[in-house]
């Protein structure tokens, strides 16, 4: 009867801290829906980018987005830059190891979401399937065009010189 009684207290009492976190969870959830769509609402409009992928984004790219001077600069600090892995007659390049983790990790969820739901990026898959490219090999150019977007979006737009 004890022993019934104890687990009886111990599960309520894990439901309880489950209940507690879940809480958190979706107040947190929801800070950072509303960061996302005061600092970079063009970032949420996007095909594969919610608020959590937006964020992480916005914190790769930092207070000073000015220092990154070409999308090649962001796409370096994100680790979808190719990387040259060429030996004798065949030419190829192998996703990027080194960069920031977390918005590698950002790029690759906004392109399997739009492998699953975007009409084009499909399209695309298929088309480059067609070509013989290999499924590391296409996912590593959706990052680097999805990281190629998103430059585009989070970084202001200079003024142009005057004439």
């Amino acid at each position: 009867m004890a022993v019934l009684r104890a687990t009886r207290i111990t599960l309520c009492l894990l439901a309880h801290r489950i209940q507690q976190l879940t809480d958190q969870i979706q107040d947190l959830e929801r800070r950072l829906a509303r960061l996302a769509e005061r600092h970079a609402p063009q970032l949420l409009t996007v095909v594969g980018i919610g608020p959590d992928t937006a964020v992480t984004l916005l914190i790769t790219v930092g207070d000073n987005p000015e220092r990154l001077h070409s999308e090649a600069a962001f796409a370096a600090l994100c680790g979808v830059s190719p990387v040259e892995r060429s030996s004798g007659a065949r030419q190829y390049r192998r996703l990027n190891r080194g960069g920031d983790r977390q918005a590698n990790a950002a790029l690759h969820r906004i392109v399997q979401t739009r492998l699953r739901f975007d009409p084009r990026t499909q399209d695309y898959y298929e088309r480059r399937t067609k070509q013989g490219k290999t499924r590391r090999e296409i996912v590593r150019c959706l990052k680097r065009y999805a990281a190629r977007e998103v430059f585009h979006l989070v970084r202001p737009t200079q003024p142009s010189p005057p004439s």
